[in-house]
């Protein structure tokens, strides 16, 4: 049986994979850098594990040339993927994670020459951001070719582990992003808010820099594409104030300050809240006509459907299925990738 390696294994949503894994079939080495957390992790699951820091080329190659794939779950990303990805077209390994950070997708994309050149495949953002919304964009796209501008929406209920907060935390002093004509263009926190029904449940939401903005212009074509965030822990008004102060939420030392008091919280929502979580993804596409489409994906919670897609994922390359070079999640499995799993659905409204 192939096995994969599963780098970050003890974070939230790594255990979460690792503890479902033995349900897809599937065998992880359980890694990362703490070798304690990494034993009480494999008592509990019967993997091996294998315990290094990403900066040990020599240790991560070694890891490597024993798999065919990574599932690269250790964030934030924007500093961890550049040694995983690069030592993935050294020793032509197959590279999927769980990121949902557009500055991760952005230079991963540029690899592509590199990765089919090795007969590998370059596949981020393979949980809930990006994929469920990237199916959704492509459903979309299919139903309006002559789409010229797209929106998308998120919303989630179950709550936020300390390795989504931490990626959000870095982001903070970075303000908002959108695409226009094709071009990714930095917006200030709030640039724009809008009201959202997802088909019965209104949400209001302020732009984001979801990875949408990189996948779905990959995946779509489309050049115009703004991403939101609904349900927000903070008002539209503290984000606004937040662009004002972005440079030095930024700092250093306030982002580890941050940092401190976010992991005074729970790790992540407790499986009750995970059962009775779920998330959905608004979406519309517009045309040089004003005419539109809008549809609504509804599945799981988000930690819930990461660990699931991202096996599923993993199952299919073991299976064969395998697109070398960079992929989003429907370039790689189709646009109905997210309606294989079981409580999911694209419904247009």
């Amino acid at each position: 049986m192939k096995r994969f390696l599963l780098y970050g294994a003890y974070g939230y949503t790594g255990k979460l994979i690792a503890h479902l894994a033995a349900d897809y079939g599937l065998t992880p080495i359980l890694a990362g850098r703490s070798e304690e957390k990494l034993k009480e992790l494999s008592n509990e699951t019967g993997f091996d594990y294998k315990a290094f820091d990403l900066s040990d080329t020599e240790k991560l190659h070694t890891a490597m040339k024993e798999v065919d794939t990574i599932l690269h779950c250790a964030g934030p990303f924007i500093n961890t993927f550049e040694k995983v990805v690069e030592a993935c077209l050294e020793t032509g390994t197959h590279y999927l994670d769980i990121t949902g950070e557009v500055d991760v997708f952005e230079p991963i994309k540029k690899a592509d020459s590199r990765a089919r050149e090795k007969q590998i495949m370059l596949l981020p953002g393979i949980g809930f951001d990006v994929v469920p919304s990237d199916c959704l964009a492509v459903h979309l796209k299919n139903s309006m070719p002559d789409a010229e501008s797209l929106t998308l929406a998120i919303f989630t209920k179950g709550g936020i582990s300390h390795g989504t907060a931490i990626s959000s935390a870095s982001r903070l002093g970075q303000g908002a992003k959108v695409r226009k004509g094709g071009e990714l263009i930095a917006v200030p926190y709030g640039y724009k808010v809008r009201e959202f029904d997802f088909d019965g449940e209104k949400a209001s939401g302020s732009t984001y820099q979801w990875g949408d903005l990189s996948t779905a212009y990959h995946s779509t074509g489309i050049p115009n594409i703004e991403t939101f965030m609904t349900n927000l822990p903070i008002s539209i008004g503290m984000l606004k104030i937040m662009s004002v102060l972005k440079g030095m939420i930024g700092l250093s030392f306030v982002q580890q300050f941050i940092q401190k008091q976010i992991k005074k919280r729970p790790a992540g929502p407790s499986e009750e809240a995970r059962d009775k979580g779920y998330s959905m993804v608004w979406g519309e596409v517009l045309n040089a006509k004003g005419e539109k489409q809008r549809a609504v994906f509804k599945g799981p919670e988000a930690y819930t459907l990461t660990a699931h897609t991202s096996l599923m994922a993993l199952k299919k390359i073991n299976a064969g299925e395998v697109k070398p070079g960079y992929q989003t999640p429907s370039a790689a499995f189709g646009k109905d990738f997210i309606l294989e799993l079981a409580g999911t659905e694209i419904k247009f409204i």
